[in-house]
C-alpha cells in the first residue's frame, strides 16, 4: 500500500509539473510591446543614428555572408569609418540560403560580425526577409556589378523559392534558430523582420509570409524588439499589419524635409518611439543636411542607406543608370570612398556635429 501511494504521487507530481512547464512555454510567447515599454526601452539608448550597411567587397547579402567571401578585415576597416562620425547603429542584412548551406558557420559568422560591431561600439537590427530586386538566388559565386546600374545584385529573400515544396518550413527553421541563438544578445539593437514588404509588385501577396515570421519571431520572443518598416503609404493592409504588430515603428523616406515631416508627424499618433531605418537619396531631395538635423530635433533614429561605394554600386540612382560606369555628378547614397575618404566632407563635418563627436 505504501509503495503504490508513493508511485500515485509521483505521478501526481510529474502531471504537475509538465503542466507547469507547458503553462511557462505558453506564457513565454511574446506580445505586441505596449507603448510604455517601447518608450522606455528607446530611452535607454542613445539617439540612433548610423547606415544600412555592407562591406564594399560584396554585391548582395549572399556574398557578405558565405564563408569564402566572408570578409571581416573590410567590414573592421569600414565600421572603423562609421565609428569615426559618430554613428552607433547599423542594418545589417542577412540571408536564408547563407544559413541553409552551412548553419553552424552562418551563426559562427553573425557572431563575428557582431564582435566586430561592438569593438567600434556599434549596435545592429539583423534584417531577414526582403522584397527588394532580384527574385532568384544562387549560393556559389555571384555574379559581378553591372556597370553604372544601381544594385544589380541585391537579392530577394526568399524571392521566387516561397512557392517552393518545403521551403516555409526552411524558412521558419532558419528565422528561430537565428533568432534563438542570439535572442539575449545586448549587441543586437532590433529584428528588422521583412523589408518592404510587397515591393516588386508583390503588394499584398507578401502579407501571408509577413504574418508567419512575426508569429515565428513572437514565439521565440526576444529581448530585443521587433519591427518591419512602413514604406509604401498606399499599402493599406500592410502598413496596418506592420504599424499594429511592431514593437518600434520604423519606416522609410525618401523625400524632402516637408513631405518627411508629415511622415514623422502621422507615424507618431501610435504613440511609439519611431526609427527612420532609411533615408537620403540626394537627387532625390532626401540628404544630410535638410533630413538628419530634423531627424535629431523630433528624436527619430537616423539610418541612411548606403556607405562605402562599392559593388552594389548605390552612388547610381535606382532609375538612371549610367552605362559607361563612370562617376555621377551627384552620388545618389554612400558617405565614404573605399580609401575612407569622404565623398562630401561636409556632409561628414555635419554627421560628426550632431552625433557630438
Amino acid at each position: 500500500m505504501k509503495n503504490q501511494f508513493f508511485k500515485l504521487l509521483a505521478v501526481v507530481l510529474l502531471t504537475a509539473s509538465l503542466t507547469t512547464n507547458t503553462f511557462a512555454q505558453k506564457a513565454a510567447v511574446g506580445k505586441v510591446w505596449s507603448a510604455a515599454k517601447a518608450n522606455t526601452w528607446y530611452a535607454q539608448h542613445k539617439w540612433m543614428t548610423g547606415a544600412d550597411f555592407i562591406p564594399s567587397t560584396a554585391i548582395n547579402q549572399l556574398e557578405m555572408w558565405q564563408a569564402g567571401t566572408f570578409d571581416p578585415a573590410t567590414i573592421d576597416k569600414e565600421l572603423g569609418y562609421a565609428e569615426s562620425i559618430g554613428f552607433n547603429t547599423m542594418r545589417v542584412f542577412l540571408y536564408s540560403l547563407a544559413w541553409q548551406q552551412d548553419k553552424a558557420g552562418f551563426k559562427k559568422r553573425i557572431d563575428q560580425y557582431l564582435t566586430i560591431s561592438n569593438k567600434h561600439h556599434i549596435q545592429t537590427m539583423f534584417v531577414f526577409f526582403d522584397d527588394c530586386w532580384n527574385a532568384n538566388a544562387k549560393i556559389g559565386l555571384q555574379p559581378a556589378p553591372k556597370t553604372g546600374i544601381h544594385n544589380s545584385g541585391w537579392l530577394q529573400d526568399p524571392g521566387n523559392r516561397e512557392s517552393k515544396p518545403g521551403e516555409t518550413a526552411m524558412l521558419e527553421a532558419y528565422v528561430k534558430d537565428v533568432m534563438t541563438s542570439f535572442k539575449h544578445d545586448k549587441r543586437i539593437l532590433l529584428w528588422d523582420l521583412y523589408n518592404e514588404p510587397g515591393n516588386s509588385a508583390k503588394k499584398d501577396k507578401s502579407i501571408g509570409l509577413l504574418k508567419q515570421i512575426f508569429s515565428w519571431a513572437r514565439t521565440v520572443n526576444p529581448d530585443q524588439p521587433i519591427s518591419a518598416g512602413l514604406w509604401d503609404w498606399s499599402f493599406e493592409k500592410l502598413n496596418a499589419f506592420q504599424a499594429l504588430n511592431s514593437d518600434i515603428v520604423t519606416y522609410h523616406d525618401y523625400t524632402d524635409e516637408k513631405s518627411h515631416q508629415k511622415t514623422i508627424q502621422l507615424l507618431k499618433t501610435h504613440g511609439k518611439p519611431l526609427i527612420c531605418t532609411e533615408y537620403m537619396a540626394r537627387t532625390r531631395g532626401s540628404r544630410f543636411e535638410n533630413i538628419m538635423p530634423m531627424l535629431k530635433q523630433e528624436n527619430v533614429g537616423a539610418l541612411n542607406w548606403g556607405f562605402v561605394m562599392g559593388k552594389t554600386n548605390t552612388i547610381y540612382a535606382w532609375d538612371n543608370p549610367i552605362p559607361d560606369g563612370s562617376e555621377p555628378k551627384l552620388w545618389f547614397h554612400d558617405i565614404f570612398r573605399k580609401d575612407g575618404k569622404p565623398y562630401k566632407p561636409e556632409e561628414v563635418a555635419l554627421i560628426k556635429k550632431l552625433n557630438g563627436k
